[in-house]
């Protein structure tokens, strides 16, 4: 596939990754993180993707609104990395949350399952 393609298959895994979000869809979610995902939340702390689906799952996780300011990407061969800026309200960790974020998220792309989320950082902008 041409890194065209997987440009725009990129963008569109993170389009549902955010709508995902918004929903609290964990099985949308368990399909787009890879199972050895570590991400940095913007308090410093160190999550997996079991971390991630739990809190989605228990809700003690919601995003309520999220609005993307800006979005750049990056592809190379298999790998891809997504630059996301945007405000962000809802409930982490039992707490209300209002922010403007940025995450950078790396992906990985194999034929069985596309684009996949290893990595990510979140910092407040």
């Amino acid at each position: 596939m041409p890194d065209t393609e997987r440009e725009a298959a990129l963008l569109d895994a993170e389009r549902r990754l955010q709508a995902a979000q918004r929903a609290g869809d964990v099985t949308a979610l368990d399909q787009l993180l890879d199972d050895n995902l570590i991400a940095i939340g913007p308090d410093g702390g160190r999550y997996t993707k079991q971390d991630d689906l739990a809190a989605h799952r228990s809700r003690t996780s919601v995003i309520e609104d999220l609005v993307e300011e800006e979005l750049d990407l990056v592809v190379e061969g298999s790998t891809g990395v997504t630059f996301f800026l945007g405000r962000v309200t809802g409930v982490f960790d039992g707490s209300p949350v209002a922010a403007r974020l940025r995450y950078t998220r790396t992906w990985t792309y194999d034929d069985a399952w596309g684009w996949r989320i290893l990595a990510a950082h979140i910092s407040p902008a």
